[in-house]
């Protein structure tokens, strides 16, 4: 038995090997024929009960070994050799969401403010946007495709402004708070930022549908763990209600160390930074992940990068650099979904605030 499984196992490797050279020397047509007498023996020595079936192997067979080449083994290959270096454990869990707990996140590196001034052809190329504008956690991966500047860039993403609603702001951890905050005052939380993000919007003529219910909080105890489960819910039920929701916002506040400082002066007046956050549902490790698929995910990193372009163009340090990260937080219900941290814990309520003017100018920018 361990012999027959060492002379299937041969022969799968020597027929991988003949098509990868008949690709390459292009005289496919004399290598298949060769392939299916080469098929019909060995199907007739070991598996005789199905040989009397009309299925030659540079059919149905050769298709899905060409099938499974291009979409799993190349995906993979290349995941190696971009991340050879990451030696870090997966951390993806059997559950469909995940413990946050961003006081364990680690630091993202700022980047000097000059090297965050928009440099239109230096945007288009994968490494430069690697090194000066995204921050990939080493639990994911992102590939050289799509993370392509010049498409995200050239994505369009334009809305014609209606009298229906087309942006729902919610907050997955409504009870974030800032230094400063009243307890249990929703107007004092992240929730209040939304507010005052909505206020902005408004003013531009922009509908917005404001959710402003906690979903990190049941029964007067934190439950984080489960707050994306019970915001997805609230998402569904929202888009069900306004089908002409397109833009879905996920308002959140940083947690860092206490030494970060998130804060820039834009304008005149002191405000929080802003970081747009992108999942790939995807690990380092593992690949994909099968059970977190997001179909909008290019239209993501598509809105991400525009409203960081636009932020580099006119606010330079406004924004920090985008983070990537494994998981997929819900951003696969419209193209147009966005994370965005606003400051950590140790900005001031009014920092928070204050930034909502600008990020409801880069949305009206790139949207409309």
């Amino acid at each position: 038995m361990e012999k027959r499984k060492r002379w299937i196992l041969s022969i799968m490797i020597g027929c991988f090997l003949i098509i990868f050279f008949s690709q390459k020397i292009n005289v496919q047509g004399m290598v298949l024929e060769f392939m299916d007498h080469y098929y019909h023996g060995i199907i007739t020595g070991f598996f005789p009960a199905v040989s009397k079936k009309e299925v030659t192997f540079s059919g149905n067979i050769l298709s899905d070994m060409v099938r499974m080449y291009y979409q799993e083994t190349v995906p993979i290959l290349q995941y190696r050799t971009d991340y050879k270096d990451k030696k870090e454990e997966d951390l993806v869990q059997q559950d469909y969401y995940f413990q946050d707990d961003e006081t364990t996140d680690e630091v993202v590196e700022e980047v000097k403010k000059e090297e965050k001034l928009f440099h239109a052809k230096k945007w288009e190329n994968s490494k430069y946007l690697r090194k000066y504008i995204y921050q990939i956690d080493s639990t994911t991966m992102a590939t050289e495709n799509e993370l392509n500047g010049k498409v995200l860039l050239n994505t369009n993403l334009k809305l014609r402004k209606s009298d229906e609603p087309q942006i729902l702001i919610y907050h997955t951890h409504g009870s974030e708070a800032y230094r400063g905050s009243r307890k249990g005052r929703k107007s004092d939380t992240v929730i209040g930022v939304g507010d005052i993000l909505t206020k902005r919007l408004e003013q531009k003529n922009i509908k917005v549908v404001h959710d402003r219910n906690i979903y990190d909080v049941k029964n007067g105890k934190e439950e984080r763990s489960k707050a994306y489960n019970y915001a997805a819910t609230a998402i569904e039920k929202n888009l069900k209600k306004y089908p002409s929701i397109q833009v879905v916002i996920d308002l959140h506040r940083d947690g860092v160390n206490e030494s970060t400082k998130l804060v820039t002066r834009q304008n005149g007046k002191r405000m929080a930074q802003i970081m747009f956050f992108n999942g790939m549902s995807r690990t380092a490790t593992n690949g994909n992940i099968k059970y977190l698929k997001n179909p909008n995910k290019q239209t993501n990193l598509a809105f991400s990068l525009q409203l960081q372009a636009q932020a580099a163009l006119k606010y330079p340090g406004f924004t920090r650099k985008i983070y990537v990260k494994g998981y997929r937080y819900n951003l696969h219900y419209r193209g147009r979904s966005l994370l965005v941290e606003v400051g950590a814990q140790n900005n001031t309520l009014s920092e928070a605030k204050a930034s909502m003017s600008l990020l409801a100018e880069l949305l009206n920018n790139v949207l409309y």
